[in-house]
């Protein structure tokens, strides 16, 4: 996992060169345009305190698999304040440390799939959240169509929040209704050893954590 920079440009644009019938629900580079504009959109996200966005890079080829990041941040620190301000710290937003966050805006070269790559990917940021920051909440949804990711988010070992209908506007268009999860920090040990059990029992490729 490498911060999303510039550089990656190329590696997305070729993990994201794959059919795009793959991608009906998530935002996904198309080209080297595309791809460098993706890129800036994240950085300017990670300068506003708004989100994180990260390279997933196979360690066996150094090959760009695909994208992840953390966003909506959550920070309880400071005063009650009314009306809630989502996702504004107190202080400079480059060293806020969150109290909640998501991970979203996942996506993958088609031949990284199954191959322990999602799990290995979020493990990283699940260690970093609990582990590092010491959030108390891990959100992640999808939309409720796309039983691919809903069945890997449920992989993980994350509860159900519900699904909240008539959502939001999807990638092809229509009304989408969202699949909401979460993982608290009381269930991360639990879910912890899920993602471990999970992974010792998959082959080695394209692995990002060395062995």
């Amino acid at each position: 996992m490498e911060p999303l920079a510039p550089q990656h440009a190329s590696g997305l644009a070729e993990a994201a060169a794959g059919n795009r019938d793959d991608y009906a629900y998530t935002p996904v580079p198309h080209g080297a345009d595309e791809a460098l504009e993706y890129v800036s959109q994240a950085l300017a996200g990670t300068a506003a305190g708004a989100s994180l966005a990260f390279a997933i890079i196979a360690i066996a080829s150094g090959r760009v698999m695909g994208s992840t990041r953390f966003t909506r941040f959550d920070y309880w620190q400071g005063p009650v304040v009314w009306p809630h301000v989502h996702g504004t710290p107190m202080g400079d937003p480059l060293l806020a440390v969150p109290d909640a966050a998501e991970i979203g805006n996942t996506w993958l070269s088609p031949e990284a799939r199954g191959a322990g790559i999602n799990l290995e990917s979020k493990l990283l940021l699940l260690e970093h959240a609990f582990e590092v920051w010491g959030v108390k909440r891990i959100a992640m949804r999808a939309d409720v169509r796309n039983l691919r990711s809903r069945m890997a988010i449920e992989r993980l070992g994350a509860t159900s929040d519900g699904v909240r209908r008539a959502h939001s506007r999807g990638l092809d268009g229509e009304v989408r209704s969202t699949a909401f999860y979460s993982i608290l920090e009381e269930e991360w040990p639990s879910v912890r050893a899920t993602i471990h059990g999970q992974l010792s029992a998959r082959p080695l490729r394209n692995r990002l954590m060395p062995a």
